[in-house]
């Protein structure tokens, strides 16, 4: 793909991204002129809103596996490889805005996807008890379940709140609500 086109893709998926997460019926006009290309651009690549959704949230997900991959959740230290992953999940549902969960409904493959990465959080989780840095007896889906909820609250009630710093509130908050210590 030639490097305008794909800058101009990036910028048609951020902003149908960002317009349909606050608005579901949102245009593909609107979401044309908030990317700064022309309706033809939009309907050439994406012949309806749904097809335009389904590339955000492929969008989405490729991010967020690329945030797990990189967090090494196997392999680094528990407080690094949290902090990793928060400060890139953090950034990622910020870019990201629209909720996944509707996909899930009408898509098997992007929800055997979802919850594949799901299961890497889950296992990381469990690592992180096993290791200490969680009380013995956390109950890992209740703690997984608080730490999307906290990722959830500070990418999008405190949008000012940089990544790295996000990323330091909410492992302090998660490692002392559940901390061993």
């Amino acid at each position: 793909m030639r490097a305008d086109a794909e800058r101009n893709l990036t910028a048609v998926l951020r902003a149908g991204a960002r317009l349909l997460a606050e608005d579901p019926s949102t245009s593909m006009a609107a979401i044309a002129t908030a990317a700064g290309v022309d309706r033809t651009t939009v309907h050439r690549r994406f012949a309806t809103r749904e097809a335009l959704l389904g590339a955000v949230f492929q969008a989405k997900l490729d991010s967020a596996q690329r945030v797990l991959d990189e967090a090494r959740l196997t392999e680094a230290p528990v407080p690094v490889a949290l902090h990793r992953y928060l400060e890139g999940i953090i950034l990622v549902s910020r870019e990201w805005a629209v909720d996944i969960r509707r996909m899930m409904q009408k898509d098997p493959a992007a929800r055997a996807r979802r919850r594949r990465e799901g299961a890497r959080v889950d296992s990381f989780i469990r690592r992180a008890i096993d290791e200490g840095y969680l009380r013995a007896d956390t109950d890992a889906a209740w703690a997984r379940a608080v730490l999307d909820e906290l990722v959830n609250t500070i990418a999008h009630q405190f949008p000012a709140v940089e990544p790295p710093q996000a990323a330091d509130l909410v492992a302090a908050t998660f490692l002392s609500g559940f901390g061993a210590t």
